[in-house]
């Protein structure tokens, strides 16, 4: 399977990116515990690193994961090979390191103020000096106050601290007022075989921008690992009720009636869930977590089978009583 273009950058990504939000650990967002559980460090490193040997060049990370512990692992995997990968990483938030808690800005006029210092701050942890594609997390600014990032960022271009931006949103208005930018290339929201967003499909495709896509297994629910009645530790993020209702239980509850046709040449479940994204668009790139080497191997084996079939795509649509895209 060839690779995918960064949008309107020119800049090749492999199709499928390596999501960093697991390996950070634990860390508190607001009133929610955020991380996925205890990691292992050295595993995190070596699936890094098997990734890319394995044809994965496109890391996505953030300030937030971990309190920046997800960017430092990456930084220390990437050692020596950093021109062999594309970073992204994201701002936004208030970030405290030593007390392992995310908040907001007390203001949003604030983080207009704060934007170079997390890009310096995020620079330091990946011990880079570029990141590839810098990414806006918090999803709900005014569109005002988003124009006047989208020109902070564009300044950063300029410097050379960044190569291009983009928005971890899914509201596809905010997506429209950001890709104004010269340099924005790129919308991260969700997308999986059960959650479609047609809207920003159709922006994305329209303005040359590339769709990268959290939550294409659903948190592990597309992967058949886990059931309704799979009891989370309590320091992993799927206990949070939004998640459950709205990632894991529509997963759980569409899987048997998809098995048939993710599963098909041989494929895996997640490989299926992978291979239903890449059909979806040419645009989209798909970031599953992973901070194992096995769950690597699963995930990057999902390339050599490349896309469904469009009959296959009707199908699904077919079976998940959605209109036919």
């Amino acid at each position: 399977m060839e690779n995918r273009r960064l949008g309107r950058s020119g800049l090749e990504v492999s199709p499928l990116g390596m999501g960093c939000w697991a390996i950070g650990g634990l860390w508190q967002f607001l009133d929610i515990q955020a991380g996925w559980g205890e990691v292992d460090d050295s595993e995190s490193i070596r699936a890094i690193q098997y990734a890319l040997d394995s044809g994965i060049t496109f890391f996505d990370t953030a300030a937030n994961y971990g309190t920046g512990h997800s960017e430092r692992i990456l930084g220390q995997a990437l050692a020596g090979r950093r021109d062999k990968a594309v970073v992204a990483t994201k701002f936004g938030f208030v970030v405290d390191e030593v007390g392992k808690k995310v908040t907001h800005h007390i203001t949003p006029e604030a983080v207009i103020t704060s934007v170079r210092a997390e890009c310096e701050a995020s620079l330091r942890r990946l011990n880079t000096d570029h990141i590839d594609l810098y990414q806006l997390h918090v999803w709900d600014y005014s569109l005002e106050l988003a124009a006047e990032l989208r020109e902070l960022l564009e300044n950063l271009v300029r410097e050379g601290k960044i190569g291009y931006y983009g928005w971890s949103t899914d509201s596809v208005e905010a997506a429209r007022v950001f890709s104004k930018g010269e340099h924005c290339v790129a919308i991260q929201h969700d997308l999986n075989v059960v959650l479609d967003a047609p809207e920003m499909i159709t922006l994305c495709e329209q303005l040359d921008l590339a769709s990268v896509n959290r939550t294409p297994l659903a948190r592990g629910a597309l992967t058949g690992k886990y059931t309704r009645d799979t009891a989370f530790a309590a320091n992993d993020v799927r206990t949070d009720p939004w998640a459950r209702d709205h990632i894991l239980i529509p997963a759980f509850d569409r899987l048997d009636a998809l098995r048939d046709i993710l599963t098909s040449k041989g494929r895996t479940l997640a490989q299926g869930a992978l291979a239903w994204v890449w059909a979806r668009s040419s645009c989209t790139v798909p970031i599953p977590g992973m901070r194992t080497v096995a769950q690597v191997k699963d995930n990057a084996g999902a390339i050599q089978f490349g896309p469904l079939t469009a009959d296959q795509m009707r199908q699904v649509d077919e079976l998940l009583q959605r209109p036919v895209v």
